[in-house]
């Protein structure tokens, strides 16, 4: 296996990193429902743009580190982002051609499937949702995902991350 393969795998690692200082960061009571999942579309974007380097068990180990970060349940993120990886994988060869508005249906769904094990955790420790607070989420995910995804392009062609 050439080294060339595998260089700037930093890249992936960094764009993981800052997604979960994003998520993690402070933010008044008012904007708490509505932050995007930026881990979740840092993962959807790199299953689909390199699958060969981040699957299933990259997702379960963000999901890890996101867990112990926010203090929730360990394993209830890793659950949601293998669910996330999988899916992605499964359809990275056609969600690469859709155009932008088709790919943030697919985000928009994929984020909702990921908040599925959260809302079923939470269920389970008696505190189920009231309101339908858990697609603020999704919708915000949904309209960063042009911009994230361009943003994340653009550094791994200029990086030239394969």
């Amino acid at each position: 296996m050439s080294l060339e393969k595998h260089q700037h795998g930093w890249v992936i690692v960094a764009s993981f990193m800052i997604a979960l200082m994003l998520a993690i960061m402070p933010l008044p009571a008012w904007a708490i429902p509505w932050r995007p999942d930026w881990v979740g579309l840092a993962l959807i974007y790199w299953c689909i743009a390199l699958p060969q380097r981040v699957g299933v068990f990259s997702g379960w180990l963000v999901g890890i580190v996101h867990d112990v970060l926010t203090t929730t349940l360990l394993g209830q993120h890793a659950l949601s982002f293998c669910l996330m990886a999988y899916i992605s994988l499964q359809i990275h060869r056609r969600l690469r051609i859709y155009p932008f508005h088709q790919q943030m249906i697919v985000v928009f769904s994929l984020i909702l499937i990921g908040q599925l094990p959260t809302i079923w955790v939470r269920g389970l420790q008696g505190s189920p949702p009231d309101n339908l607070s858990f697609l603020y989420v999704a919708l915000t995910s949904m309209l960063l995902w042009p911009w994230l995804f361009t943003g994340l392009r653009m550094l791994r062609q200029g990086m030239k991350v394969h």
